[in-house]
């Protein structure tokens, strides 16, 4: 509750600066709402998680998960993510990023029709080792800890989904190449002329599963063109149903914690429930579904949906058609009572 009564539930989506980690970002939150008065008192200050962990050195779309929202944090982890990244060739850095020592080296360049052809071969259900420099635990051991230690790190590989994977080139400038280019002088026998350059890094766009890791995606891709690469920039720009373009900047977040209205940029909670369909339910309904009890007896949709009571989220509720039970609850005000109180 704030020092004017109201309570703060929702997502605040934040444009996370390159730099900062995901544990500061929510810091950054916590502090900046204490300074709007959100929360003088621990009691008083919402509840504040993420929803899918970005490395100190991505940017971009990081939601922010307040008071009843974060019982839906743990979906948001699971939900696909679609990052903006550049792949530059020539160097494999250790933690496959800007931050690592370079491990192996190539004088190779890939032609833009080779890369073309080969993100076919990373499109759908692929394998991927994950890398040494991650968060992944080993005998209890987080993996970057034992990497940094200078142990040998071996991950087991696992199975991820790329969505998409596309380059944005466009059709004219993938003519000026051909896959039997390899050198920047090299007549090429197709077109007849020679490539007017191959590419040092190449900037893709990716819609994945949860678990997938980019830098050994840009990796994989590097290794299957006959060379070497690391990745030099990471920006999510879409984590579940969240878009950059819902995003706030650090500065404007700064902005709320001296006193610009919180409210102008609060999602509410059903805005992380994107695609699952709402279906009001009716008063005594709405109270079995507050106390955690099956309802039933009346006309339910089929599978997962929100349950709702005057248009305010009570329950994320599973149904056979038939019954439905509680998948979560949610303890939200009634809007229209309090305002009127």
């Amino acid at each position: 509750m704030s020092a004017t009564g109201r309570l703060v539930n929702g997502w605040l989506i934040l444009d996370k600066p390159r730099g900062l980690g995901s544990t500061q970002a929510v810091a950054a939150v916590k502090r900046n709402l204490r300074e709007a008065g959100f929360g003088p008192k621990s009691k008083d200050m919402p509840k504040i998680g993420h929803g899918g962990t970005l490395d100190p050195l991505a940017e971009g779309v990081l939601p922010i998960a307040l008071g009843e929202a974060t019982k839906l944090a743990g979906r948001m982890l699971d939900a696909s993510k679609v990052y903006e990244f550049t792949i530059a060739f020539g160097e494999e850095t250790d933690t496959l990023d800007t931050e690592g020592a370079v491990i192996a080296r190539s004088d190779k360049r890939p032609s833009i029709a080779a890369l073309q052809a080969v993100l076919p071969l990373f499109t759908g259900e692929i394998d991927q080792v994950p890398p040494a420099y991650s968060a992944l635990k080993i005998d209890g051991k987080r993996a970057y800890d034992l990497a940094r230690s200078g142990q040998d790190v071996e991950l087991a590989t696992r199975r991820v989904t790329i969505h998409s994977l596309t380059s944005g080139l466009q059709p004219r400038d993938e003519a000026l190449y051909s896959t039997f280019a390899t050198t920047a002088t090299r007549p090429d026998p197709e077109i007849g002329f020679v490539p007017l350059e191959l590419a040092d890094s190449v900037t893709l766009t990716a819609h994945v599963s949860k678990g997938t890791y980019i830098r050994s995606l840009a990796r994989d891709i590097a290794r299957a063109l006959g060379t070497v690469g690391h990745v030099t920039y990471l920006r999510r720009t879409k984590a579940g149903p969240f878009h950059e373009d819902q995003a706030i900047s650090l500065d404007l977040l700064n902005e709320i914690g001296k006193g610009a209205r919180l409210e102008d940029h609060l999602l509410p909670l059903e805005a992380g429930l994107d695609g699952i369909p709402a279906h009001e339910l009716d008063p005594e309904s709405a109270q079995a579904a507050r106390q955690g009890r099956i309802v039933s007896g009346h006309a339910l949709p089929t599978g997962l949906f929100l349950g709702t009571s005057g248009g305010i989220p009570v329950a994320l509720m599973e149904s056979d058609g038939q019954a439905a039970k509680v998948v979560r609850g949610f303890n939200l005000p009634d809007t229209a009572k309090d305002e009127n109180t």
